[in-house]
């Protein structure tokens, strides 16, 4: 039987990269989550246990590690890109080298204390190509939602399985995960773009009214294209956290009701909301969602 190696890349998951900038007596934080990967000319690695080209995953762990020092981290992106471009000058098969980031966020408690913040992970995914060409996806994860109210779902298909009653009140939530692909990578403020695109989600999802949590999202992606002229799309994953009302009616408690204001949180099974909103006329997207977890 005849066979074909096919698609194939190789790297370091999740190197936990801690810089701290010591310059002044008031320190900073950055806190990362660093997967490199490449894609290239890699055959005879797989084929006879040839290792000739390639660059080792432990020297792409060692090279994360010494650029958050010879590059810093002003921003995640441009980490990334100075990464990624370090990655493709040593590795002469690679065609293509990946690098995915994921920030944890610190809050100051004084010149060089900090509590670690919870919820909301900010990340990016970055490709550098052979001829210089870079792709640059920024997001979010674990953002957390809810409305209290505002949200209904009613006027579905039905069927003889249907059991899910009509809702004109209900709460919507879900953990967010969105991702937003630049259409270039030159003379972007990266920390700029994700502070004013995350406030454009929050800002968007508490003014709008729902009738599906497909709706929301269509409407979340608008606004963010429609703010930032520079992002060509957005994707976004949407497990919904569903809230059921407690049933109080087998209580034998006198004036127990349960008016919209007690629920059980049920973590699985979920529903879980994709879509994608871009431009008419923005750039391809090329190569920049290839093997992004969740997006491909």
């Amino acid at each position: 039987m005849a066979t074909v190696l096919g698609a194939n890349q190789y790297g370091k998951a999740e190197n936990r990269v801690v810089r701290i900038v010591r310059d002044t007596a008031r320190h900073e934080i950055r806190d990362l989550n660093v997967s490199t990967s490449l894609r290239g000319a890699f055959a005879d690695a797989h084929v006879s246990g040839d290792q000739a080209l390639v660059l080792p995953t432990d020297t792409q762990k060692n090279t994360a590690f010494a650029y958050a020092k010879l590059h810093g981290v002003d921003s995640i992106e441009d980490y990334a890109l100075a990464l990624g471009r370090r990655l493709m000058e040593a590795c002469t098969a690679a065609t293509a080298a990946q690098v995915r980031v994921e920030e944890y966020a610190w809050d100051r408690l004084g010149d060089h204390s900090f509590v670690r913040r919870g919820g909301a992970v900010r990340t990016c995914v970055v490709t550098v190509g052979r001829e210089g060409e870079a792709h640059v996806i920024s997001g979010v994860q674990e953002l957390v939602l809810l409305n209290s109210t505002d949200s209904e779902f009613k006027g579905f298909l039905k069927d003889e399985f249907t059991t899910l009653p009509e809702a004109d009140d209900r709460i919507l939530a879900t953990s967010l995960v969105a991702k937003w692909r630049h259409g270039g990578s030159e003379g972007v403020d990266w920390n700029g773009s994700y502070d004013a695109a995350l406030a454009t989600l929050l800002k968007t999802f508490a003014g709008t009214y729902s009738r599906a949590l497909q709706e929301t999202l269509h409407s979340m992606g608008c606004a963010l294209l429609d703010e930032q002229p520079g992002v060509a799309e957005v994707r976004f994953s949407a497990p919904n956290k569903h809230h059921f009302l407690v049933d109080f009616s087998g209580f034998r408690v006198d004036g127990l009701t349960n008016d919209g204001e007690v629920f059980i949180a049920a973590d699985r099974p979920y529903g879980l909301i994709e879509a994608q909103v871009t431009r008419d006329d923005g750039p391809p997207a090329g190569d920049a969602w290839l093997h992004v977890p969740g997006f491909c």
